[in-house]
């Protein structure tokens, strides 16, 4: 398909960070955009004050006439189903071309030197710092991102064509859409169950993912993927050494296999984080950047919004906004905190995404979350799903009271109320579905 010859295209799912920009990378470039979502978020307002069109109603009567005529080009979410989905049927019945995300990303990136980021956990932190590293050296780039970068205040850096950063998804099996010149494999734990029938399936569709890497594939130390290695204090290819907090940022040694690079300084908290930019630097060096030129990119990147985000830092309180929704991810943050905070104590408010992922990984949910000092469950936000019978949040409590009888269940209308009774100084507030919405209310309710 050629891109120059379009003229119209309507996307749904336009408020998945994803695809919001694409859209906005299709209207840069001198496309009519508009789209359907099923919710408003400040992602559809952001586009509405681009002037790109969002519907929420699931109804084609809804849609401006220009985005019916056959020429458009319709691209859509795999979070929505063709039999739940009005728009998309319509569109599927009448003969339109219909693309998936990852589709339309790999005819974008198809033409320029591509650099995809994949894995379960890292891959947007990853994507983003090394997005920031190509536009800090004014590297003719366009990177396309799965969060918000605090630097840009976009999920999309937009600095020319030559090369392109994409987050490579596995939900669905996306990534292997994609034809990447270097990709990194950040990790492979367990996730998606309801695509991938068993871990084994996740980790061999990942290997296939990596062998499409034309130039490099760079893997995280300890992943069974044949590949240039990253790690923090790993003996890796690609190590970070002599890692030590300075004044509450990192500072660490950067060790390629052809030189070293001393004093690097991150502010982004976490080991984790380390590991994330160590994968960045790995990929920015091998397009050519210095190592010079990367810690002072480093230094300067701002981090991603919703990843482990200050929304209050006083002495009274510290209040911690973070996308985390996997046990894995929980346990990062756990451990980026104690490290951080010492054994202060912690309130830890978690909103389960999906009925699939809550089911599939209960015990690792269980075990990481009991670790908190207090906990206080939302209901699961079910995205996508429907309800699972025997799977809740209520569910959760139970099994987490048998470790720790310190948590609760509780509303979005009584959030509030509940974390002003606990009095805790430092409070975290994990989730990937809209506790992010409720964040905010939380920091207006504290702030006014």
């Amino acid at each position: 398909m050629n891109l120059k010859n379009l003229n119209s295209i309507y996307f749904i799912g336009i408020g998945g960070v994803g695809m919001s920009a694409l859209a906005l990378y299709m209207q840069a470039i001198g496309k009519n955009v508009a789209g359907y979502d099923k919710t408003a978020s400040l992602i559809t307002a952001s586009l509405t004050a681009k002037e790109i069109e969002v519907s929420f109603e699931d109804d084609v009567s809804d849609i401006t006439p220009e985005f019916k005529y056959s020429s458009t080009l319709i691209v859509y979410t795999p979070a929505v189903k063709r039999e739940e989905n009005n728009i998309l049927n319509y569109y599927l019945s009448n003969g339109f071309t219909v693309l998936k995300r990852a589709e339309l990303l790999g005819i974008i990136t198809r033409d320029t030197i591509s650099l995809a980021v994949a894995g379960t956990h890292g891959k947007t932190t990853t994507s983003s710092i090394l997005g920031h590293i190509l536009m800090y050296n004014n590297i003719d780039a366009t990177s396309f991102l799965g969060g918000i970068a605090e630097n840009y205040n976009s999920n999309l850096i937009l600095n020319g064509n030559k090369y392109t950063v994409v987050e490579a998804d596995e939900y669905d099996r996306s990534f292997l859409q994609l034809a990447p010149n270097y990709a990194c494999i950040t990790s492979t734990d367990a996730d998606h169950l309801d695509i991938y029938e068993e871990a084994v399936e996740l980790e061999s569709t990942f290997a296939e993912f990596g062998a499409l890497a034309s130039e490099k594939l760079f893997v995280r130390k300890g992943i069974a993927i044949k590949g240039i290695t990253y790690g923090v204090e790993q003996e890796a290819d690609y190590d970070a050494e002599n890692v030590s907090i300075v004044d509450g940022s990192y500072v660490f040694d950067i060790k390629t296999p052809k030189q070293r690079f001393e004093n690097v300084k991150t502010n982004l908290p976490g080991r984790y984080n380390i590991a994330n930019t160590m994968a960045a630097v790995a990929m920015a060096d091998a397009i050519g950047i210095s190592l010079l030129n990367i810690s002072k990119a480093l230094g300067s990147f701002k981090g991603v919004h919703r990843r482990f985000s200050y929304r209050v830092k006083t002495e009274e309180l510290i209040l911690i906004d973070d996308y985390a929704h996997h046990p894995t991810e929980i346990e990062a943050v756990y451990k980026a905190v104690r490290e951080m905070y010492g054994e202060q104590e912690l309130l830890c408010v978690f909103q389960p995404h999906t009925y699939t992922r809550t089911r599939d990984f209960e015990s690792g949910f269980v075990n990481t979350l009991a670790k908190f000092d207090k906990i206080i469950l939302l209901p699961i936000y079910a995205a996508r799903e429907h309800p699972i019978k025997g799977v809740s949040s209520a569910e959760l409590v139970q099994k987490i009271k048998v470790i720790n009888t310190n948590v609760e269940l509780t509303t979005k209308e009584d959030l509030i109320n509940r974390i002003n009774k606990n009095k805790k100084r430092i409070v975290l507030m994990l989730g990937a579905g809209d506790i992010g919405v409720e964040v905010g209310k939380v920091v207006k309710s504290i702030t006014t």
